[in-house]
């Protein structure tokens, strides 16, 4: 019979302690997925129903006003005899590039409002000079609203172009990331930040090792409300500069009364939205849970 010696009963200790850990982290995981999910299902019954109760209760008329199962029955149901320009197929056809455009657009300003809101968070962070020179006129612009400055910014870059769609855009973006980003910037550990101190970092390092991870429940939550604002800027831009997407249809399919594209197109691209802050959300979830950190409620 063998006689397992110190050294070997630790290297055992430590390699079912490290196989638990692993077996935690996949739990955590598993339940956090499994929540995400269900969280998702909740809020796409709940937009369904609210649409549903709308349409029945309001008294618009069925003409006018078009239910969940008017718009599946336009996008996937095809009525006998139909003519080839009318069928489901069709309506999905004509459909999926303004789907596409919009989504296009919502990313430009998702990702060029990202990028300056954590560009502008880590110089405010570095430098207060900085963030007294640049806040006020942030400030200021949050206040106007983006329909009243849209002629301005569509003159000075041009109608229909991606820079005007890109400007709004971004503006629409910009604000709520980077008022989570500060936030999330703005609860590094103490502690942690005397540690970079004590041996020789400067503030570059500690924002590096300490405020920028210990910030990343935040820049998920700037990302997620991010999600909803780049979509609403991109039918902005379309609906006042470039006449694209759905965005630009919208007024087109109600000045010629086609008003199941104009439900279908609107219902398409909200459900989409929700689709795509849901993921994040479960991203966020799993990413957070994996580095045992808490998802930010901020924003």
């Amino acid at each position: 019979m063998s006689v397992l010696t110190a050294p070997s009963r630790a290297v055992r200790s430590r390699d079912d302690t490290r196989r638990a850990l692993r077996a935690d982290r996949s739990r955590a995981v598993l339940r956090t997925l499994g929540s995400a999910s269900l969280n998702a299902l909740i809020t796409f019954v709940v937009v369904i129903a609210l649409w549903q109760a709308v349409v029945s209760f309001t008294g618009i008329s069925p003409y006018v006003a078009k239910g969940p199962v008017d718009v599946f029955q336009f996008l996937f149901v095809t009525e006998p005899g139909a003519a080839a320009d009318d069928t489901a197929a069709a309506h999905r056809a004509m459909m999926q590039p303004l789907i596409a455009q919009t989504l296009s657009d919502a990313a430009i300003g998702f990702v060029v409002g990202m990028v300056i809101a954590i560009l502008l968070g880590v110089a405010f962070s570095l430098s207060k000079t900085i963030e007294a020179g640049v806040m006020p006129l942030a400030l200021l612009l949050r206040t106007i609203p983006l329909v009243s400055i849209a002629p301005v910014i569509i003159l000075i870059t041009g109608r229909g172009t991606p820079a005007s769609v890109a400007v709004i855009g971004t503006i629409v973006v910009l604000f709520p990331a980077l008022a989570n980003v500060l936030f999330g910037l703005s609860r590094a550990n103490p502690e942690s930040l005397d540690l970079v101190k004590v041996y020789g970092g400067n503030r570059f390092v500690a924002l590096l090792k300490v405020s920028i991870p210990g910030a990343l429940p935040s820049l998920f939550a700037a990302a997620r409300v991010s999600v909803p604002g780049a979509v609403t800027g991109a039918l902005l831009a379309e609906w006042l500069s470039t006449g694209q997407g759905i965005g630009g249809m919208i007024q087109k399919f109600s000045a010629s009364a086609k008003f199941d594209e104009l439900w279908a197109s609107v219902a398409v691209i909200t459900l989409l939205t929700l689709l795509l802050y849901n993921l994040v959300q479960i991203i966020e979830d799993l990413v957070l849970a994996r580095m045992g950190m808490v998802p930010t409620k901020q924003g």
